[in-house]
């Protein structure tokens, strides 16, 4: 009797007595899969006439040309910058990339990834120490993955750029220009990133360094942080912001309010956006090679997913950072830009 339903991986899978993820790999990465298990899974392709759709056909030549980019959003100069590194370098192994944002809810989040496992080559997620591990298991049982800027914790290879260094040194000019009272505006806890500013800022500090103004990285939380200090609620001579949107919008705010930058408060920030040299007074910041970092990240992806098409186990290397540079402006209270922006004036 002719079959009412075209066969599917899952009737293969039911067939074989084998999971679904197993017939990818039988596919896909024959190695990886025991040959009595293989043998079941071809017979049960052949008895059922199961033709592979075009994604599969590409798991069974072992390549998409596709990478995976895991982003917790694309807002802001920093993911432009970051995009346009990664798909350049990307483009030069003639791999496309396909990005995913990882909001929402956990479960869906995971389910998201997951699925994207199953149509690319690797993937590199940013904010992977927010992800449930299971998921990210289950995630490298399929395909290569790269950290962006942290997932050690969850046993990932990092790429990312220094953060203590530069915030440490950042902290010690204000310190050396008689702030007393200061601030670190950030949480530690959204990424490895920002708690490495902190670890920074804390190292500069010393036993003294308070707890950190726990807010999220926009520029809306930048303007509510300064509309806290202008209401008595923070008693500070410096801002330490995680990153230029949270000190541009405090900036903003207070020069509003008749609150002087940097006579009355020094902010400090962090990326280096375009909008640093241009509001008044200037901000002094920290410059990360944020192109250069998305370029680096695409260029190790392909030789993680290179190493796992000719069965070879990629060493796995101390994680990458890459340099950071203080560039001291106006805001912090210099009298005046470096001259190069890349020297302390």
């Amino acid at each position: 009797m002719a079959r009412s339903t075209r066969p599917t991986v899952y009737t293969v899978a039911e067939h074989a007595r084998v999971s679904v993820a197993t017939v990818s790999r039988a596919l896909a990465a024959p190695h990886r899969v025991s040959e009595p298990t293989r043998r079941r899974v071809l017979d049960a392709i052949d008895s059922l006439g199961y033709v592979p759709h075009g994604g599969a056909r590409s798991l069974a030549a072992d390549s998409h040309r596709a990478h995976g980019l895991v982003l917790p959003e694309l807002v802001g100069p920093y993911y432009s910058d970051l995009l346009m590194g990664y798909e350049r370098e990307a483009a030069t192994g003639g791999d496309s990339v396909v990005i995913a944002l990882a909001g929402g809810e956990l479960d869906h989040i995971a389910s998201k990834l997951l699925r994207l496992a199953g149509s690319v080559d690797g993937i590199v997620v940013m904010g992977a120490s927010a992800l449930p591990r299971h998921a990210l298991a289950a995630i490298r049982d399929q395909v290569p993955v790269l950290g962006l800027t942290g997932g050690a914790a969850q046993g990932l290879e990092v790429i990312g750029t220094q953060s203590v260094e530069s915030a440490c040194e950042l902290t010690r000019h204000l310190i050396a220009h008689g702030r007393t009272r200061l601030a670190f505006v950030g949480d530690p806890a959204l990424g490895e990133d920002i708690e490495g500013r902190y670890r920074g800022f804390c190292d500069a500090l010393g036993p003294q360094a308070p707890e950190p103004v726990r807010v999220g990285p926009s520029e809306a939380d930048g303007v509510a942080v300064a509309e806290r200090m202008l209401a008595g609620e923070l008693d500070v001579d410096g801002l330490v912001c995680a990153n230029d949107e949270l000190a541009l919008g405090a900036m903003v705010t207070l020069a509003a309010r008749g609150c002087r930058v940097p006579e009355d408060v020094a902010v400090v920030g962090w990326d280096d956006v375009m909008a640093a040299r241009f509001v008044r007074p200037s901000l002094t910041t920290v410059r990360q090679p944020v192109t250069e970092l998305g370029a680096t990240a695409a260029r190790r992806l392909r030789e993680l997913i290179a190493a796992a098409r000719t069965e070879q186990v990629a060493a796995t290397p101390a994680p990458e950072r890459l340099t950071t540079s203080v560039i001291y402006r106006r805001s912090c209270g210099c009298a005046s830009d470096a001259s190069n922006e890349q020297e302390k004036p």
